[in-house]
């Protein structure tokens, strides 16, 4: 038996795994075209703050606060002067709006005080301010200074989980091994295109496996309907026929 397919046990080896997620992951890009940061933002602290702000809230609804508040308040000074009952209200529809006013209070101070108002482009700095951990600091790299990062978000997690690409549930041991399966250089939209696959594709509680490009090297194919005309109508977002017929589904 080849190294490639399975170890004795019929485990699949380290190389195989690879294949398969590679395969996957070119798979993705040919499904997912448009995948990009959903977060609105022209520079890296905007893309800050909306990350922040995307806690425990959809971007969408992100995207529907920030232009305001960026209009507001342009600067990390803006932000570390800002009156808080103000930034509270005009953030107020993100949820959790008094902890996210502490932490965008407190990152405008951070900024101001150690890096000359702005947002630095190293993962052992951002992950030092206030309100960033690895998730968001990876974010910020990826998409504001093209440093190659994997964010860990629930929709990654779970699918890098459901796929077999690692058992770990840790974010950090689960950044460490899928980071071990592709090149540096692709961890920025590997991350876009697995949340996209889990936000439009392969849900939580109900996975669209029928309608589904992935089905042929997924080993929980199955988890949801499996019946294309039933699963197609699971699919969400803008690009529902494309994802459908790119499944060899029926349009929904």
């Amino acid at each position: 038996m080849t190294r490639e397919k399975t170890t004795a046990a019929g485990a699949e080896s380290p190389l195989a795994l690879k294949r398969r997620a590679r395969r996957m992951q070119r798979i993705l890009a040919e499904t997912h075209p448009d995948a990009h940061c959903e977060l609105d933002h022209e520079n890296p602290l905007q893309l800050a703050v909306a990350t922040i702000l995307s806690a425990q809230c959809t971007d969408k609804k992100v995207n529907e606060v920030t232009p305001a508040l960026f209009a507001r308040y342009p600067k990390a000074a803006d932000y570390a002067g800002a009156d808080r009952t103000e930034l509270e209200e005009m953030i107020r529809p993100t949820g959790f709006y008094r902890n996210k006013t502490t932490s965008l209070l407190k990152l405008g101070a951070a900024l101001v005080e150690r890096f000359d108002g702005e947002v630095p482009g190293r993962l052992a700095d951002l992950v030092t301010l206030p309100g960033m951990g690895r998730k968001t600091a990876n974010v910020i790299l990826g998409n504001a200074f093209d440093v190659p990062g994997i964010t860990v978000d629930t929709h990654f997690s779970r699918l890098v989980q459901r796929w077999g690409w690692t058992s770990e549930t840790d974010p950090v041991k689960i950044e460490h091994a899928v980071g071990a399966l592709f090149e540096k250089r692709d961890w920025t939209m590997l991350s876009h295109r697995v949340i996209f696959h889990g936000r439009r594709v392969c849900h939580s509680r109900k996975p669209a496996c029928g309608a589904c490009t992935l089905a042929s090297l997924c080993p929980s194919y199955g988890a949801g309907p499996t019946d294309k005309a039933v699963a197609a109508k699971l699919l969400k977002g803008p690009r529902v026929a494309e994802l459908a017929a790119a499944a060899g589904a029926p349009l929904p």
